[in-house]
């Protein structure tokens, strides 16, 4: 097939979990009808996925978006990958083939997988950057409106890059799909951050003013020493802070938490809250379990947690536990959306967001 031809799939993941994502679109894309195979090498951050069938790729693309998949950090749309680039002249093989491509973008976004060694090319991108936008722009490819596509360049060496293509709606709009986030001094733990990420990751900003309030009460089962107790008292809530460890003082002395030492899968609350989040080590199908007994009893409206994966076929681990909750809001008549993600700023697990369908109308 013609390089100039945009003919398989790019996602980004983090490393060591390119068979986790290869895993997962395998299944997806076959589910969905989309034949073909994953190309995934271990610790390389991202997986290519090779079309085999008949219909185009970017319907595959959009028939498995971004936003259903759990390992994925980025979905694009590429051509083959170019190899042996003349390190003299890099620029002029690069923008032929996008030109060929017969495609037009709004911006150029260079980038490459999060793997030390790639994050090297860091200098080679910044010096092409100015140059492949003035050709660019001189040649069509770059133009002020173009349908908000971008155009992605995925660097791997200094010599081997592989050619992309994103659209709205279906990406991340952060480079490499990287939401960064700085830690907040006050925090008791750097795990603050990965319920800080999932309101980004899950709830449109513009919801967050009715959603994440001091109207809300919260529960934060396995909540010491307080990461994400921390980021609800931030938000004015009143917490049910469930653990037998100690929490931050400073957190305690706001006097919106209440600090109960009993344990997590037996403690009922003595009213409805709106919040439930869960950061507790455990097995994912207990925790997704525990998670349906709040949910399914109306204890909570929505719900956060995270499920602690195992090192290997993690894949398998996080279906059974959202085949097992989606059973049992099934059971009950509760629609609900359920997102899952593997977050940057999580490691062996992924975070679930689960919430009443009518409130994503809202």
């Amino acid at each position: 097939m013609s390089t100039t031809v945009a003919s398989e799939l790019l996602f980004y993941c983090r490393a060591g979990f390119e068979a986790d994502l290869a895993e997962e679109l395998s299944e997806r894309m076959a589910l969905a009808g989309w034949p073909g195979y994953p190309v995934a090498r271990s610790e390389s951050a991202l997986v290519r996925w090779c079309h085999t069938g008949a219909g185009r790729i970017n319907e595959a693309q959009r028939a498995v978006p971004l936003v259903d998949l759990v390992f994925a950090r980025q979905s694009l749309l590429a051509l083959a990958p170019l190899e042996e680039l003349s390190r003299e002249d890099r620029i002029t093989t690069i923008v032929e083939h996008v030109v060929a491509s017969g495609w037009s973008f709004e911006r150029l976004q260079q980038e490459t997988p999060d793997t030390n060694e790639a994050r090297a090319l860091s200098g080679l991108m910044r010096s092409l950057q100015q140059p492949l936008e003035n050709v660019l722009k001189k040649r069509g490819a770059l133009r002020r409106k173009a349908g908000k596509r971008w155009l992605h360049l995925c660097w791997t060496e200094g010599d081997r890059v592989q050619i992309a293509m994103s659209f709205p709606g279906n990406r991340s709009d952060h480079p490499g799909g990287i939401r960064h986030l700085r830690f907040p001094s006050g925090a008791p733990s750097r795990s603050t951050l990965k319920l800080e990420e999932a309101w980004h990751t899950f709830i449109p900003t513009e919801r967050w003013s009715r959603v994440l309030n001091d109207s809300c009460w919260a529960v934060d089962l396995g909540a010491a020493p307080g990461g994400w107790s921390w980021q609800l008292v931030q938000r004015g809530m009143s917490i049910y802070a469930i653990d037998n460890g100690p929490m931050d003082a400073g957190l305690m002395a706001t006097g919106q938490v209440e600090h109960l030492r009993t344990d997590a899968f037996r403690w009922q609350p003595p009213h409805a809250v709106e919040w439930l989040v869960c950061d507790i080590v455990e097995q994912p199908s207990r925790v997704a379990a525990l998670m349906a007994d709040w949910l399914t009893a109306g204890w909570c409206q929505r719900a956060v947690f995270n499920l602690k994966l195992p090192m290997k076929r993690r894949w398998p681990h996080v279906r059974e536990a959202l085949g097992l909750l989606d059973r049992r809001l099934q059971q009950s008549g509760m629609a609900a959306v359920v997102r899952c993600r593997h977050l940057y700023h999580d490691r062996e697990e992924v975070t679930v967001l689960v919430e009443p369908s009518s409130e994503q109308r809202e």
